[in-house]
């Protein structure tokens, strides 16, 4: 069967930021709303984020992180007592000033328009990130040691109002988790900070098929108003690097700025010691940049919304119903099946269309597996499966059996298939560099996307800026695995260094 006129046009190599809004498109995940930079998930895009955030949240309940909810307004004053942190998100802030709309006529047109009156006695902030609101609530939760450590997480959505948006990557409002803890010293904080690190690079590897590389930020880099800011950086299929998740040791920096303290074991008043850490919907936009080719996007089974689909293939009336009864027959043995903490998520396409209207659909939308059952599979008792990580018209037929026997080991086989596919593509995409010449060499306009570089770094904040506007890059993080190593000069000032830095372009 040929491609479909409708296929994901143009390719990846063509035009990589076309390609990805026709993959969303064609998969039916979000769209453009009338309000500004915002985005609508449709519900095949949301079920991607809800399993994400199933995930997820397990994985802080069993660390003890427990979930709350605090407000969308923020006081601007509360920004303004840790000015190192307001500084960093100020343009990106959508500030409400009233509370009221009244009616009132144009005296030009004549026409009644809404007009913003009862004006606030002090503006609100649409949370950029909740830090400040969040340390309101711990200075009035923590009086004693006692009281500590404080772990908290909130699913939330949030405002940062973004110049260039682009659907999932990068809108005004997005969703998120972001943990906020407190503790009693810094090695407790330090450690928290390190075990989510470590927790979100298990996830972006176990549940969404994608490598990743631990590593610490620059201070060019960091969050506005850390200490430390640790990340997870992956590569997408145009060599570009995505800041997947970041955990934050903030010190006692905004502990002071909220007036977070507590008696300790010694009867004297401390300040607490906090982080915060996050991801978005932002992994959306991973996956679907990791993973999708030119038929559309690829989904890794666990984040699935189905990972197996089930087409009858009813060419003859008299056959239909004995077909449809043994696709429901086979899903429901499916289902009682469970891949991770979860039953496998079957579904049968009974809608009456064309089976290759059906197929064309399900590579669009990603689904891991599909399967067909049609008058002469039904008579063998036989399947016809379909793998999403490879080619669309590759097909192999088995008996019904022998699927329901084997049909968790093909799920895990994808997952693998897409990891170790990744995993390639990104290595094969960093290169050693040690001089100078070279490394701007690798940077020219000719080669807009030319992966990443591996450069011994020892140079000061002015300079890595310098650099970095200069050749449009930054380091994307100093690798946690490569801080050891055998000093060698850094190929910018000559100095010896046992610091590796990873240099990239990003999204």
């Amino acid at each position: 069967m040929a491609r479909p006129k409708n296929a994901i046009t143009p390719t990846r190599t063509e035009n990589f930021p076309e390609w990805y809004q026709q993959v969303v498109r064609a998969a039916d995940l979000a769209e453009n709303s009338e309000t500004r930079g915002c985005m609508v998930i449709k519900p095949w895009g949301f079920a991607i984020w809800e399993a994400i955030q199933r995930d997820l949240d397990g994985r802080f309940k069993a660390t003890g992180h427990q979930n709350a909810y605090f407000p969308l307004l923020i006081p601007l004053s509360y920004l303004e007592k840790e000015a190192e942190h307001a500084e960093g998100f100020a343009t990106e802030c959508a500030v409400v000033t009233h509370h009221r709309l009244e009616t009132a006529k144009d005296p030009e047109t004549g026409k009644t328009k809404m007009v913003p009156t009862g004006k606030l006695a002090e503006p609100y902030v649409i949370r950029p990130t909740s830090e400040t609101i969040i340390g309101a609530a711990f200075s009035r939760w923590t009086n004693s040691y006692r009281d500590l450590p404080l772990l908290i997480n909130q699913w939330a959505n949030v405002m940062r109002w973004e110049m260039r948006p682009r659907l999932f990557l990068r809108t005004a409002e997005f969703l998120w988790q972001e943990g906020h803890t407190a503790h009693e010293t810094k090695i407790e904080a330090l450690e928290e900070t390190q075990m989510i690190h470590q927790l979100y690079a298990d996830a972006l590897q176990d549940l969404l098929a994608i490598p990743v590389i631990m590593g610490e930020k620059t201070e060019a880099e960091r969050f506005p108003g850390a200490e430390s800011t640790l990340t997870v950086e992956a590569m997408v299929q145009d060599k570009k690097a995505i800041q997947a998740g970041t955990s934050h040791y903030l010190g006692q920096n905004f502990a002071k700025a909220q007036n977070i303290t507590f008696v300790d074991r010694d009867n004297k008043e401390q300040h607490v010691h906090t982080t915060s850490w996050g991801v978005s919907t932002r992994l959306v936009g991973t996956l679907i940049m990791a993973h999708s080719d030119d038929d559309g996007l690829v989904l890794p089974p666990r984040v699935a919304p189905q990972q197996i689909v089930i087409v009858p293939v009813t060419p003859k009336e008299d056959s239909r119903d004995a077909i449809v009864t043994a696709c429901e027959t086979l899903a429901a043995r499916l289902r009682e099946q469970s891949y991770g903490n979860e039953a496998l998520r079957v579904h049968v396409d009974k809608r009456d269309l064309g089976g290759g209207v059906k197929k064309w659909e399900w590579v669009k939308k990603g689904v891991p597996l599909r399967v067909e059952i049609g008058p002469r599979d039904l008579e063998e008792k036989k399947v016809c499966l379909q793998r999403r990580d490879q080619a669309p018209n590759e097909k192999s037929f088995i008996s019904q059996e022998e699927f329901l026997v084997s049909a968790i080991e093909i799920i895990d086989d994808i997952h693998t298939s897409l990891l170790d596919r990744a995993r390639g593509f990104r290595d094969e995409n960093i290169t050693e560099c040690a001089d100078l010449s070279s490394f701007e060499k690798h940077w020219e306009d000719s080669n807009p996307n030319p992966g990443w570089l591996v450069t011994s770094w020892a140079g000061t904040r002015e300079e890595e800026e310098e650099i970095s506007k200069r050749l449009k890059i930054t380091i994307r993080c100093l690798p946690i695995d490569r801080q050891d190593e055998i000093e060698t000069p850094c190929f910018m000032t000559g100095k010896l260094t046992k610091s590796r830095a990873i240099w990239g372009r990003s999204y």
